[in-house]
Formats: C-alpha cells, structure tokens, sequence
C-alpha cells in the first residue's frame, strides 16, 4: 500500500505490533509489519540494550518505541525519588493481603527477588524517567515513538518533530482523540474497550468511526482492540482507519515473553474470560480473569492502591506466582494471569509471529476479494 500512514513509517503493510518483548518486536518488523517496543517500567539502562539488541536484529525493518508517561497521575513523586521512597506509601494491610492470597495457593511470598523491590531503582512512570527514556529511545533508528495514558509531554512532541518522525498517542473516547490532534500528536490510536491492558469503556465499532469524524482526516486514525485477524483489520480500514495496532495475538506466539501456562491458558480461553480490573496496576486494564483479579474484587479486598503503588506489589507477586505454576505448582496455575484482551477468544494455537503476519496478509487479501465480489455481482 501506498498511504499517508505508510509514507510516514516505511512501511507497505500498515500491521502494527505492540510488545514489551524485543523477540516480537523485531521478528514482526522483519515479516512486513512493524513493531512497536512498549517500555513501560524499563529503566533508561534497559531500554538501551533491548534498542540496541532491536537494532541488530531487525535486519533494518522499521519500529517505534511505545512509552508510558501518564498525564494525569494520583501519586507524584520529587525528581530523583526512587521505588523505597514509594514503597514507604503502601500500607501494611495490603502487603499482609498479598502475602495471604499466595500462601493460599502455595506460593512463597517473599522467594526471590523482583525489580519492583529495589529500593534503589528510579521511579516509573514520572516525567523525569520519562524524558531520560526519551533520551535513550531518541539515539536509535526508531521510526515511530508514542505514548499512553494522555497527552503526550510536550518535550515528546517536539522532540519528535526534530528527529522527524511521527508522534503517536491512544484515546479511547472522541473527546480525547480531539485533545491530542489540537496538542500537535501525528497518529492517534484509537484503542477500544476490547483491547488488553489500559483501556476504556467504549467497543472499537463504535470508537474508531466516532474519533475518524472527530479528527476531520487531520491525521491518521489506527484502529485497536480485539483486532486478531486480516478480516477484522479489513473491516477496520473499510471504516476509515489508517491502519490496526494489535497487541493480543501476540501474546501467543512462540517469541512472547508470556509464560507457557500463560498461552495454554489463553488457548483455553474464550472472550468473556477477560475482566477490566485496577488489581494490576491501579488503573482499569484488561487481564485475563484469574483467582488474582477475583481476590482484588472480592469481600476482603483492601481496595487497590493508586498507579504506580499497585504495580509495586502485584508485579513481584505475578512472577512469583508465574515461576511457582511454571515449577508445576497446580494451585498458582489458578492465580496466573496477564493483560490481554476480548480477542483471545480467537486464539485457537501458538503460531511464530511470521506466520501471525503472514495469515494478516492473507485474510486481509481475502477480504478484499470477497468485498470486491459482492460489489460486482450484487451477493
């Protein structure tokens, strides 16, 4: 394809891939789409050897960098404030309730430690490790750099405009999609409530042409959430997108970071197995329901801690949890859960992600056919 949008990234085939893993990232890019790296909780550290480790390994295939620098953010912290001064925030409660919930399914709450408990480590999340990523991810060949969770800072929009790439940023409402085109954002990522992780509350049918007559064509609109298919991103750019940004089918490829339990459970799962819940990071994001999401929502929840406190204590108990059903712990097999969304009800097998690409293109290709069919000879 020839399109605006594929000018703007270099690319032909307007299939985007969001991923925390470089794996993905990088053999998405090489098959014809283009991989987009999510950073979220990386240190400035880490995100130069996965760039750098992207960057051998994408046989010059195009990617982008996704962060998360939220706009609106109930815990603030001073320049310079690291996970103990946050850690000093989280009250006893919640730890004894975390710390009960895995010893009722087998699992040692204090085994091994996580990057989450170091003292030490920067503070996610916050502008200044936010313009520290932006330095990083700014030295490499990226093509696309966005953001989530609001507007993007106004040193991301600048600085994109000087290394001349686009700045991309989600929305899950029209009146956020408006916000973002008047603030100067290049692409917008019109992400359904279908989608995993952060999301709202209105179906990408109705978001996406609602955003596209938002933003008058002022700049490309991409369609998110439960997109799993070529048809389904047929359908989408029949509406009017750009493009798709997939994050799901993903998660069940050979290359994921998930967890075999993890992509056994999501072959077994059906769409209604998903739950929007704040028991993963504080705001609502939609996981995989589990005896995790459930105990958060049940009558003896403390109630969850605001971003970036509930990261805090869920995110060194998921791996514990993780590495225990992983061991063959039956009982932590019931606790394992990670974002994804309504779209799992499609995934049927765990595919390479050349072959994820490569079925795109071909049902896309087939939808086209079968569009071009009805249009000729009346159904």
């Amino acid at each position: 394809m020839d399109t605006k949008l594929c000018r703007m990234l270099g690319i032909d085939f307007p299939l985007l891939a969001f991923s925390h893993c470089r794996d993905v990232v990088a053999s998405v890019s090489r098959s014809g789409g283009f991989g987009v790296f999510g950073a979220a909780g990386t240190t400035p550290e880490q995100l130069e050897t996965e760039l750098a480790w992207i960057d051998a390994h994408v046989d010059g295939g195009p990617y982008g960098v996704d962060l998360l620098v939220p706009e609106n953010l109930t815990i603030r912290t001073e320049t310079g404030a690291t996970l103990g001064d946050l850690a000093n925030q989280i009250p006893a409660g919640h730890r004894a309730f975390v710390h009960d919930l895995l010893r009722r399914h087998d699992v040692d709450p204090t085994h091994g430690a996580h990057p989450r408990e170091d003292p030490n480590r920067p503070v996610p999340y916050q502008f200044d490790t936010g313009d520290k990523l932006m330095d990083v991810a700014f030295r490499h060949p990226i093509r696309l750099i966005a953001n989530a969770l609001g507007l993007p800072p106004a040193s991301m929009l600048e600085r994109a405009r000087q290394h001349g790439i686009p700045c991309a940023a989600l929305v899950g409402a029209r009146e956020h999609a408006v916000r973002q085109v008047a603030a100067g954002v290049d692409i917008i990522v019109a992400q359904g409530g279908e989608a995993g992780g952060h999301c709202g509350e209105v179906s990408t049918m109705v978001l996406v042409p609602e955003v596209l007559r938002a933003v008058q064509g002022k700049v490309p609109v991409l369609a998110a959430g439960g997109i799993m298919t070529g048809r389904q991103m047929a359908g989408c750019m029949a509406m009017g997108a750009a493009g798709v940004w997939t994050g799901s089918v993903w998660l069940a490829t050979t290359e994921a970071e998930t967890s075999p339990v993890f992509r056994d459970k999501m072959v077994a799962a059906r769409s209604r197995d998903t739950v929007r819940s704040r028991g993963r990071t504080g705001k609502p994001a939609r996981q995989l329901r589990s005896g995790w999401t459930d105990a958060w929502e049940g009558p003896n929840s403390p109630g969850t801690l605001p971003m970036p406190l509930q990261g805090l204590i869920s995110e060194p108990a998921m791996d514990r949890v993780n590495r225990a059903a992983e061991a063959g712990n039956a009982n932590a097999r019931e606790l394992v859960s990670y974002f994804v969304g309504q779209g799992v009800g499609l995934v049927d097998s765990i595919p390479t992600c050349r072959q994820v690409v490569a079925d795109f293109m071909t049902e896309f290709a087939e939808a086209l056919v079968d569009m071009q069919r009805l249009t000729e000879t009346g159904g």
